[in-house]
């Protein structure tokens, strides 16, 4: 088991690699276990200031993009810089949202801080920043196990903070637990500095510059059809993640269904992403990819088509769970696979933003469709068609190496 750093002479590379990514999981953990509670803030929060849905959607909307749009930034200032300052500010800024979160009296209130603020917090806290510093760390025939692991921790961080969300919610009100959220938010400054302490910050001055490793991706399309793909994954969890709880309310179930569901779809991605990232070392991450959605397009047809009963929610959420964001380490493995991983968090950035506006247009619409027609079964139908057409888009996909590429015809 190697590492791509040298560990301090005190250490075992082994202990190494698994403080890497003990604090990568934690922080993973405590972001999304955060970011996932969204959906129960829905109800109580519309209800109690006489806001629609669509308003609410639109926030959460406006946090997506803003992830997306601010993620390859993000990620080029932990490249450059390193990961711990960006880390730190980001924590910060997810404080300040979720207290601002808490105090909006106003949609435009609301689209600032849970929109605005959170959106950037999470461009700092989340995947890419954290896979920047894991990839100049790991090992390349580890890196989609190891990224397994910590998509895996964000997984557990929501079947963790689900159902602490709903008893908080339940006990203290929407607007104690926005605020206790917000000091655990802070946990990630500390966190920060433990995952990234030795390791060597910036790129460096020499070789490629990040605008030429951009051009270089942009003109493959294996990039462009991570990013389509990505789009996909975006749209449908988003949906999914936000609207599932108040769509399983007006159908008449109790809210405890919806959020034993979410935690649910947690608790079996922990399974799935870690599944899918040790596969990843042993077969093409296209293929994958391509059997996630076209997989999540048969358990959503299915769900609909089912007799909806609390044992068929459940059995949706531990289907859907499983393919939720096991998406994230093959991924992220083919961009580092492919382009190195010098530039892995500015370009997995770029990729992860194709996937934010894709969530940006799943919570929106579904808000929007839903208050026009009163009903989600059209954005039910949207995510199965784009299912399918991720899976085809990702077939294609050359997964070698633009070294090796241009090594096979010298060789020929």
């Amino acid at each position: 088991m190697t590492l791509a750093a040298t560990p301090p002479a005190s250490a075992s590379p082994q202990r190494t690699l698994a403080s890497v990514l003990l604090f990568a999981a934690l922080i993973v953990c405590v972001s999304m276990g955060i970011r996932h509670t969204f959906g129960l803030f829905l109800a109580p929060m519309t209800s109690a200031h006489g806001w629609s849905r669509e308003l609410f959607s639109f926030a959460i909307a406006v946090q997506n993009l803003m992830w997306g749009v601010s993620q390859p930034f993000a990620g080029l200032l932990a490249d450059r810089f390193g990961a711990k300052r960006v880390l730190w500010v980001a924590s910060l800024l997810y404080m300040l949202g979720l207290v601002g979160m808490a105090y909006s009296a106003s949609g435009t209130g609301l689209a600032a801080t849970a929109g605005v603020l959170i959106g950037l917090a999470q461009s700092g806290t989340t995947y890419s920043v954290v896979f920047s510093a894991m990839g100049k760390l790991i090992a390349p025939n580890r890196r989609s196990w190891a990224m397994g692991i910590v998509a895996a921790a964000g997984s557990f961080g929501q079947f963790l903070m689900i159902p602490v969300a709903s008893g908080l919610i339940g006990g203290l009100g929407w607007f104690g637990t926005l605020l206790i959220f917000a000091a655990a938010a802070f946990l990630i400054v500390p966190l920060g500095a433990s995952l990234t302490k030795g390791v060597a910050a910036g790129a460096g001055a020499h070789g490629q510059t990040a605008g030429e490793a951009f051009r270089e991706a942009m003109r493959e399309k294996s990039f462009i059809f991570l990013m389509l793909g990505y789009f996909v994954c975006g749209f449908q969890v988003v949906f999914i993640g936000v609207h599932l709880p108040t769509y399983l309310l007006d159908k008449g179930l109790p809210a405890s269904v919806g959020m034993t569901a979410l935690a649910l779809i947690g608790l079996f991605n922990v399974f799935g992403t870690y599944t899918v990232g040790h596969l990843g070392n042993r077969f093409p991450k296209r293929y994958l990819l391509a059997t996630i959605y076209f997989c999540r397009s048969i358990a959503i047809s299915l769900f609909l088509l089912a007799p909806l009963t609390p044992l068929s929610v459940y059995a949706f959420a531990a289907v859907i769970g499983f393919l939720w964001l096991s998406t994230v380490p093959p991924t992220n493995a083919i961009v580092a696979q492919v382009f190195g991983v010098r530039f892995l968090g500015m370009l997995s950035g770029f990729v992860f933003c194709a996937h934010q506006i894709g969530s940006f247009l799943g919570v929106w619409l579904g808000g929007k469709l839903f208050d026009a027609t009163g009903s989600y079964d059209t954005v039910w139908g949207i995510c199965i068609a784009l299912g399918v057409m991720a899976a085809l888009i990702n077939l294609p996909i050359d997964e070698r190496s633009l070294e090796s590429r241009r090594a096979a015809p010298a060789a020929a």
